[in-house]
């Protein structure tokens, strides 16, 4: 798997190619969390191609692995800009069309913000424990977290899939707990969502509640969901394989349509 560079938005992103063996498959393009990168999705998106055949595209937004670092505090709208204006410029760079977006956390919010408002054909969305609105439980986490990276030893922890750390922690961190980032919401953008979606979502979630995916399934089209126990906020980590089975039997759906 070798890593690779393109620019988008003025920005050099970090990306891989990961190739199934379905050419005529969409490619999985997989969105990662506030604090994720390409290294930090691990072996699950290599397990999802073996499972489906399909080719993956993974990659470091702006500001997180070996991307570019922030040069500027993130704006209450950078998902928004994300999903926006950054993907399709990424997409159109790697000529990528009408692929499975595939979004944990924040990059499932872009996920659906691009499939709502970025007039772009796609074959579907997964998003894996999506935030559609902020909630008092997401702000006391990220002030957890906040302290955990201040005094403990998460910062070390984190400091092996960023290249520089603080712009990834700070970028994500600051933002969420600026207060002008309470009224941050993306629902609008759900009953515009054209194609099929699957949401994933822990019961044991730390960062929402089942909120955020009953708004999903109320607002948007096609909404299947899957509700997973004994599963915190990263579904592919605390429940791989039942998300997997759902991720391999939803891009088979996908093709029969």
């Amino acid at each position: 798997m070798s890593v690779e560079f393109i620019a988008a938005q003025g920005h050099r992103l970090e990306y891989v190619f990961i190739h199934g063996t379905e050419a005529a498959a969409p490619t999985l393009v997989f969105l990662h969390e506030g604090l994720g990168s390409v290294a930090m999705w691990r072996d699950f998106p290599r397990r999802l191609v073996a499972a489906t055949g399909c080719t993956a595209l993974v990659y470091s937004r702006y500001g997180y692995g070996r991307s570019d670092p922030l040069t500027a505090p993130r704006r209450p709208d950078f998902m928004h800009a994300e999903g926006l204006r950054a993907l399709p410029e990424l997409l159109d760079g790697l000529a990528i069309a009408r692929p499975v977006l595939i979004g944990h956390s924040d990059g499932a919010s872009i996920a659906l913000i691009h499939a709502g408002g970025a007039g772009r054909p796609l074959a579907g969305v997964i998003a894996m424990a999506p935030h559609v609105m902020v909630e008092d439980v997401a702000i006391a986490s990220i002030e957890a977290a906040r302290r955990a990276y201040e005094t403990g030893d998460f910062k070390d922890r984190l400091a092996r899939y960023h290249d520089d750390v603080d712009s990834a922690f700070r970028g994500w961190n600051d933002i969420w707990l600026d207060p002008a980032f309470r009224a941050w919401n993306i629902e609008e953008f759900l009953p515009r969502i054209d194609v099929p979606v699957l949401a994933i979502q822990g019961l044991d979630d730390e960062y929402g509640t089942m909120a955020q995916l009953e708004r999903v399934a109320r607002c948007a089209r096609d909404v299947e969901t899957l509700k997973l126990a004994d599963c915190r906020h990263s579904p592919h980590r605390d429940q791989p394989q039942a998300v997997i089975d759902a991720v391999a039997a939803f891009v088979q759906r996908l093709g029969r349509a």
